[in-house]
């Protein structure tokens, strides 16, 4: 069986970002069109499905490195901030639209949140959470898309067919 280690990111998300839009378990926001996706962007993307596209890369990033946070996914989306005459600092991707998509991606039943433990605050026990991860559901579809593109990536990459 093909899984999502198996195909490379470059055919692998427009595929599930394409899967995601017509399983109506995502949908773009009102304000995503005017949002800047980091700190170290000058513009709002110019793509009209770019919503789409960010989910499906964070829901490949959960179904690879999960447990995964909203501070790590920040900082693995985000780019060089250009300081002008000091040196570039790292720029790290909105948070909302991270939070948003996985909110979202909660709400389809794709991910869910890893409980670690309970501690006490000024209102009452507060659960932590060790970040996010895929659910059944999830690697259901995200497996599905990988198999629905093993012909594609073999034909791009020979070397693949071994594995």
């Amino acid at each position: 069986m093909t899984t999502v280690f198996d195909i490379p990111a470059d055919i692998f998300n427009p595929a599930l970002a394409k899967a995601m839009a017509d399983h109506d378990a995502v949908s773009m926001p009102d304000w995503a069109g005017y949002v800047k996706t980091a700190v170290d962007r000058e513009r709002p993307p110019a793509q009209a499905d770019w919503w789409y596209a960010r989910s499906a890369a964070i829901l490949r990033k959960i179904a690879r490195n999960g447990p995964i946070g909203v501070t790590h996914l920040a900082q693995a989306f985000g780019g060089k901030k250009d300081n002008g005459a000091m040196p570039n600092t790292p720029g790290v991707a909105s948070r909302h639209i991270i939070r948003t998509s996985l909110q979202q991606l909660e709400e389809a039943g794709l991910v869910e949140k890893v409980p670690t433990k309970v501690v006490e605050g000024e209102d009452g026990p507060v659960q932590l959470y060790a970040g996010r991860r895929i659910t059944a559901a999830g690697q259901k579809l995200v497996n599905g898309v990988a198999h629905s593109v093993r012909e594609e990536t073999e034909s791009m990459y020979p070397g693949l067919d071994k594995y």
